[in-house]
C-alpha cells in the first residue's frame, strides 16, 4: 500500500469523467450538515481532512460499482474504486455543486480574511422552485456577506467573474477588489490537497475488502451492516441494499417496528443456528449462507409481520421489546401454511410473544434466550414433545394484579407498561367518541390520554408517580383527549353519553373495549379502579399468554 497526493480539482476531474467510482456495497451519505461544514472549514483553513482509500482496478471490476452521489454515471475507463473517503468527496462535490436538494453552502466574508468561514440555509422545494428564494439572487446574498461556495469549484471561474460584476453593478473598483478577495478564497479550494493511500491492481478482492473495514476513518464509523453489506456482495456479486428495499416492497410496515437492516441479519443468524449479535453477523460462514436463508428470512419476516397486525400490535414505539421480532420472523419462515397446522403454530406463537411481553425472559442475555427459544419452539412447531422455557411459569412468572398496577406510563419504553397497553389494544381499543376501532391507519392520530386526568389527579393530593400508571392510559383520538380536561371521570362520561345520540350503552361498550371497567371508571375512586382494571387485564393475559385467541 503506497500513500500518494492529489489534489481537490484532479479528483474532481476523475470524480466527473467517471474514472473513480464507489463499490456498490459502499453505504450511502450518511453526513449531516455540519459535518460538511466542518470539513468545509477545514479546507478553507488549509487544515488536513484525512487520507482517502483507492483500490485501482483494470478492465475487469473486482466489485460492482456505483458513482459518487450526483455525479456523471457515464465517461471514461473506471481506474479506481473509492474503498475509504465516500463522505468526504461526496460532500466536497456536491457542496460545491449546490447540488443537495435540502442545504446551500456559503462563505461568511470577512474582509480580514481570518474571520471567514463556511455557514449553509435549509432549502426546500415549493411549487417546482426551491425556497427561500434569496440564495438564488447575488444581491440579496451579497447584502449579507456571503459568497456561494459553487464559485469556489475549480471549474467556475467565468461563474465567479460574472457573480461579481452583478453584484459590484459597473462599480470596476468594488469588482477588483472583491474579485481579488475571491480568487484568493478560490486558490484554497484549487490546491487542496487529499492524500490517499493507493492499492495495486493486482491486490486480491478478500484483501481489498478487509482493508476496507480495517481502515475506515470516516467521522460516521461503519456499522455491522455496512461491513456485512460489503462482504455479501463480495461474496455473491448480490447487492444487501437491494434485497433490503426488495423486502420493504414486499412488506412495507417493517420500518414501523425496526430497521430492517439489524432484522435481516438477526433472522438470518437465527435460522443459522446463531445468537443475533455482531460477533455471529462477522462469521464467514454467516456470510456465505445469507443468500441461501434470503428467501426464507423474506417469508418469516413478511408472516411475522401480517401476525403482529392480527394481534394488534402496529408499531415499535409500542412495542414491549424489540428482541422477541428476531426469534418470531425465523419461527413464522418455516412455520406450516395453511388449514389446522398453521392454526396449531399460530396458537403457540400468540402464547410467545404474549409471554415474551409479560414475563422478564429478555430483560438480560436477550441475544442468547433468543437463540434458545427458536430452538426450543421450533421443535414444538415439528411436533416434537418438549416444554420452552418461556412457557414455564415457574421460571418465568406472569405479573400479579398488584404488579399490574405498579406499571408505569406506557409512552416511556417500560415493558410491563407497554404491554397493558398492548393488551387493551388487542381488545378492541375503541375511540370513546368516534366510535372507530384502533387500527394501524388510525393509530398515528391517537393520544396517550389520562382516563382519571392528571390535573383532577394532583388537585385532590395524589402524587405524580402513582398518576402516570399503565392503568390509568387510553389511546384515544385528540379530539376526544380534548373533550375530557381536567373534569372527574364521571363527569366527562356524563358529557359524552350526552353528546351521542346512541346513549349510554354504546359508551360504555366503547370503553369496555379498552379493559376499562365502567362502573369503577365513573366511581369517581382512584384506587378502586386501577384495581378493577388490573383485575379485567390480568384475565385477557392469562388467555394471551395461554395461546387463546380473542374476539375483536
Amino acid at each position: 500500500m503506497e500513500a500518494r497526493n492529489r489534489s481537490l480539482p484532479d479528483w474532481f476531474t476523475r470524480v466527473r469523467s467517471r474514472q473513480v467510482v464507489l463499490p456498490r456495497f459502499q453505504r450511502f451519505e450518511a453526513w449531516g450538515w455540519s459535518q460538511v461544514e466542518s470539513l468545509l472549514n477545514s479546507v478553507l483553513r488549509g487544515l488536513p481532512a484525512g487520507a482517502v482509500l483507492v483500490l485501482e482496478v483494470g478492465k475487469d471490476q473486482p466489485f460492482e460499482w456505483r458513482p459518487v452521489a450526483s455525479a456523471p454515471e457515464d465517461g471514461e475507463n473506471i481506474n479506481e474504486h473509492l474503498l475509504d473517503g465516500q463522505q468526504r468527496l461526496t460532500a466536497l462535490w456536491r457542496a460545491l455543486h449546490d447540488n443537495y436538494p435540502d442545504r446551500s453552502y456559503f462563505v461568511s466574508f470577512d474582509d480580514s480574511d481570518v474571520g471567514n468561514s463556511i455557514v449553509s440555509w435549509g432549502r426546500w422545494e415549493k411549487e417546482g422552485k426551491r425556497h427561500p428564494l434569496w440564495p438564488d439572487s447575488a444581491n440579496k446574498v451579497w447584502e449579507k456577506r456571503l459568497i456561494p461556495l459553487r464559485l469556489m469549484r475549480p471549474d467556475a471561474e467565468h461563474q465567479a467573474q460574472n457573480w461579481i460584476l452583478e453584484v459590484c453593478d459597473q462599480d470596476f473598483q468594488a469588482a477588483m477588489k472583491l474579485q481579488s478577495a475571491i480568487n484568493a478564497l478560490r486558490l484554497k479550494f484549487q490546491t487542496y490537497n487529499i492524500p490517499y493511500l493507493h492499492l495495486p491492481i493486482d491486490t486480491d478482492p478478500d484483501t481489498a475488502l478487509d482493508v476496507f473495514v480495517r481502515m475506515n476513518t470516516s467521522a460516521t464509523p461503519l456499522t455491522v451492516f455496512d461491513i456485512a453489506v460489503a462482504q455479501i456482495e463480495s461474496a455473491s456479486k448480490l447487492s444487501l441494499h437491494d434485497l433490503v428495499s426488495e423486502l420493504e416492497a414486499e412488506a412495507p410496515t417493517v420500518r414501523n417496528y425496526i430497521a430492517p437492516e439489524r432484522l435481516v441479519l438477526s433472522v438470518s443468524a437465527l435460522l443459522s443456528g446463531w445468537t443475533p449479535t455482531e460477533s455471529s453477523f462477522r462469521k464467514r460462514e454467516f456470510i456465505s449462507g445469507f443468500i441461501e436463508k434470503w428467501p426464507s428470512v423474506k417469508r418469516g419476516i413478511a408472516r411475522a409481520l401480517q401476525f403482529l397486525e392480527d394481534e394488534k400490535v402496529f408499531d415499535g414505539t409500542r412495542l414491549p421489546t424489540e428482541v422477541v421480532l428476531y426469534p418470531l420472523a425465523a419461527l413464522w419462515a418455516n412455520a406450516p401454511s395453511g388449514l389446522d397446522e398453521e392454526g396449531e403454530a399460530r396458537t403457540i406463537l400468540r402464547k410467545y410473544l404474549w409471554r415474551a411481553f409479560f414475563t422478564e425472559r429478555y430483560e438480560r442475555t436477550s441475544a442468547t434466550r433468543a437463540l434458545v427459544d427458536y430452538r426450543e419452539i421450533s421443535e414444538l412447531l415439528a411436533g416434537k414433545d418438549v416444554e420452552p422455557r418461556i412457557f414455564d411459569d415457574s421460571e418465568f412468572r406472569l405479573p400479579t394484579a398488584e404488579q399490574l398496577v405498579e406499571a408505569g406510563w406506557p409512552k416511556t419504553k417500560e415493558r410491563l407498561a407497554r404491554a397493558v397497553l398492548a393488551v387493551s389494544l388487542r381488545t378492541g381499543g375503541i375511540d370513546f367518541a368516534d366510535g372507530h376501532p384502533v387500527d394501524r391507519l388510525r393509530l398515528a392520530n391517537r393520544e396517550y390520554h389520562h382516563l382519571y386526568p392528571d390535573a383532577w389527579l394532583s388537585n385532590i393530593g395524589v402524587q405524580s408517580s402513582k398518576i402516570y400508571r399503565a392503568l390509568n392510559c387510553a389511546l384515544v383520538t385528540w379530539r376526544t383527549n380534548r373533550t375530557m380536561a381536567a373534569k372527574a371521570p364521571s363527569k366527562y362520561i356524563q358529557e359524552r353519553s350526552a353528546a351521542s345520540s346512541l346513549g349510554e350503552a354504546e359508551i360504555v361498550r366503547r370503553i369496555e373495549s379498552h379493559l376499562i371497567p365502567y362502573n369503577s371508571l365513573v366511581s369517581d375512586d382512584y384506587d378502586k379502579f386501577l384495581k378493577a382494571r388490573a383485575e379485567a387485564t390480568l384475565g385477557v393475559v392469562l388467555k394471551l399468554c395461554d395461546g387463546q385467541s380473542l374476539i375483536g
